[in-house]
């Protein structure tokens, strides 16, 4: 069996001005994924608004169930034995056309791009998948806002226990997120570093201020 290739992803600065841009504007991203689906089968939990009302009507009600912690109407479909997404048909997903917004905006280059690592068996096929992508770092801009990217996931994960508990996602995938939300904290070095309790402040109003003009 032939070792998997790599997959170019471009140029950093590119993606990360498109992914921002996605994520203000709760907009669909635009991932060349080929054939691969991994994750539709990698154990995931798709979260579905209630205003989503055309993908609510091509799933069978059977499949959702109340998202915790959520507003009542968000809910959630789960994944069969196999760790497949149940509108996963022949490799393909069955209601493509009104997938989930989850689905819609999921885009796994988060995790090369931040550093951020999934783990657990039932997470190897997409693990496998973001080792693939390489992004073009031939800039010295890119090359910068990288090391920024990286070093505001590295925070938000060593630094976890100075957060107040309802900060931060429990999820990789919305902590990959939040670390792009609010890199620009990272870019540059200032003269007098700001001390840990400063930053957690800072990171904790520029996420809300993404959000807010989102």
């Amino acid at each position: 069996m032939s070792e998997p290739q790599d997959l170019e992803t471009g140029n950093f600065s590119n993606w990360l001005d498109d992914t921002l841009t996605a994520l203000r504007n709760d907009a669909e991203t635009d991932v060349p994924c080929g054939e691969c689906n991994s994750c539709c089968r990698s154990s995931y939990f798709i979260h579905i608004k209630s205003d989503e009302l055309n993908t609510l009507s091509h799933i069978p009600d059977e499949l959702l169930f109340p998202a915790p912690g959520l507003p009542e109407g968000n809910v959630l479909m789960g994944y069969d034995e196999k760790g497949n997404c149940p509108m996963l048909r022949d490799g393909a997903c069955s209601i493509y056309d009104h997938r989930p917004a989850t689905c819609r905006s999921y885009d796994c280059r988060i995790f090369p791009a931040t550093g951020i690592q999934i783990s657990g068996k039932d997470k190897i096929l997409i693990s496998q998948q973001v080792q693939r992508w390489k992004f073009n770092l031939s800039e010295a801009e890119e090359i910068k806002e990288h090391k920024a990217v990286r070093k505001a996931a590295s925070f938000l994960t060593h630094k976890a226990k100075l957060f107040p508990s309802d900060v931060l996602p429990g999820t990789p995938t919305q902590l990959a997120i939040m670390a792009i939300k609010v890199h620009d904290l990272f870019l540059e070095q200032k003269e007098e570093p700001v001390d840990d309790s400063g930053l957690v402040d800072a990171v904790i109003t520029a996420r809300e201020r993404f959000d807010t003009r989102s």
